[in-house]
């Protein structure tokens, strides 16, 4: 049988199994890397003279949409996932 572990979501925990979870918390991880870039760069667009909320949209999505950028995410992500899991199991010992 599968190990299964508890995904806490607003409102409801739900059993799933344990690569299920870590999917979701690596997916979780990329958007939220991808929203703090966003601010950021709507932020700065804003501040140039010449800057508008839609040229800080353009500069995002030309930016976010580079697989160079898209990989480190992921990659980051799933490392960091990896390493808190192992690192907390290491603790239990």
């Amino acid at each position: 049988m599968s190990d299964k572990t508890t995904l806490v979501m607003p409102g409801q925990n739900v059993i799933v199994p344990r690569i299920v979870k870590r999917v979701a918390q690596v997916a979780a991880s990329c958007f939220i890397t991808a929203a703090v870039a966003f601010v950021i760069v709507w932020g700065s667009g804003m501040l140039l003279a010449r800057g508008s909320s839609s040229r800080g949209l353009d500069i995002w999505l030309s930016f976010i949409q580079r697989p160079d950028i898209q990989g480190t995410m992921l990659l980051t992500a799933i490392v960091t996932v990896l390493y808190v899991y192992w690192h907390r199991d290491r603790e239990r010992r």
